[in-house]
């Protein structure tokens, strides 16, 4: 199986790899410009799941071909807030997601990872 690497980032990590049929999105976070968003959770999940939408079309896909993400929530509390925010970006047949209270690398309220599916 062949492997494409897409985007570049300050850190050694590639934003996006297709790997076969699927795509893999490394940890998204709210930083647009270098700039962290400010807003609270529905603002940081908006730019969070646009920054995931750029590294799928970098590889040819779009967030209708994610199958599955994992968030990482600085607080629980935040979920509700969160979870409508998210809903936007997914309104019909979301994907599987799993979503874990953690703390986080950089003072963000979330992360998001995705998978997506799309035949060569």
């Amino acid at each position: 199986m062949t492997r494409e690497h897409f985007g570049t980032s300050h850190v050694p990590l590639s934003p996006a790899v297709r790997a076969g049929d699927f795509v893999f999105v490394s940890g998204q976070v709210p930083v647009v410009d270098g700039n962290i968003v400010p807003g609270g959770v529905g603002a940081e999940t908006r730019a969070v799941l646009e920054n995931v939408k750029k590294c799928l079309e970098m590889a040819g896909c779009t967030l209708s071909d994610v199958v599955k993400t994992t968030v990482w929530l600085r607080d629980r509390d935040d979920f509700a807030a969160f979870n409508a925010a998210y809903a936007e970006f997914f309104p019909t047949n979301p994907p599987a997601r799993s979503t874990a209270e953690s703390r986080l690398m950089i003072d963000i309220a979330v992360e998001i990872e995705a998978v997506a599916y799309k035949p060569l």
